[in-house]
């Protein structure tokens, strides 16, 4: 017969009261089952754990140290117990986040933020990938929650939409655009467009393509960073459209819905 954590909890009682009618009453039992529950164990340990006088119950040496270990098992019991609520109620842990547009600006890293400051034991894993790449993520459980930009993704009716972003675009300095304070989806229409391959890529393709058709055949993709498409643009490679996050980085020309 093994030792119980009831048996552990009556013998710090004991021992803390140094009296067996004080324990019991504190444990609201008979005096007597304590002290049958106080000779089991000792049987089971073959050891004897408490000194049993007319001046009350005391342990013995080799009982403090029992008692010791049995209060580091209450202890860790205790931790492991808050630490399964606080994970229960997502205040602890590991939280995979899939992201696809660069989050330098505006509100996915005002999230972020605001989510460390609110919980800071709550260790967040950030992931890379297309949107659809970020789905395919949270169906095999990859990640826990996904901020992607295509509406068409409702997983189910458990899509929930949280804000929206413009979307910008990166010019030469001497595009004839610059002057504009807004820039329309005509605007573009005859322009080189570099988009990059990962990330928000092949959604802002689907976005530019049902706003001026598929008359544009001036695609420049490469699957590169957002700095480095930065240069080609400076280059006078093309414009870059990017999401409105990626305006912490970059003074970016907004385009008109």
């Amino acid at each position: 017969m093994g030792v119980e954590l009831r048996d552990l909890k009556w013998a710090l009682v004991a021992a803390q009261h140094r009296s067996l009618r004080q324990a019991s009453a504190a444990l609201n039992i008979r005096q007597s089952t304590l002290s049958r529950c106080l000779d089991a164990l000792e049987h089971t340990l073959g050891a004897t754990l408490f000194e049993r006088t007319n001046g009350g119950t005391r342990p013995t040496a080799i009982g403090h140290e029992f008692l010791d270990a049995a209060a580091q098992v209450f202890r860790q019991t205790d931790e492991i117990a808050a630490r399964l609520r606080s994970r229960s109620r997502g205040e602890m842990g590991r939280l995979n986040i899939g992201v696809h547009a660069a989050m330098s600006a505006g509100n996915l890293r005002a999230t972020l933020i605001e989510h460390r400051t609110r919980l800071p034991d709550v260790d967040i894993h950030l992931v890379d990938g297309s949107g659809d790449e970020l789905v395919a993520a949270l169906l095999n459980s990859t990640v826990d929650v996904a901020f992607v930009s295509d509406s068409d993704h409702a997983w189910e009716g458990l899509a929930l939409p949280v804000w929206s972003e413009r979307v910008v675009v990166a010019l030469p300095d001497e595009h004839n655009l610059n002057n504009h304070e807004f820039v329309t989806w005509s605007d573009i229409s005859q322009e080189a467009i570099m988009l990059p391959q990962r990330g928000p890529g092949p959604e802002l393709r689907r976005l530019v393509t049902a706003n001026i058709g598929c008359s544009n055949s001036h695609w420049l993709c490469h699957d590169v960073s957002l700095d480095r498409l930065l240069t080609l643009v400076g280059a006078g490679w093309g414009i870059l459209l990017a999401l409105e996050g990626a305006t912490g980085a970059i003074l970016l020309i907004p385009a008109e819905d």
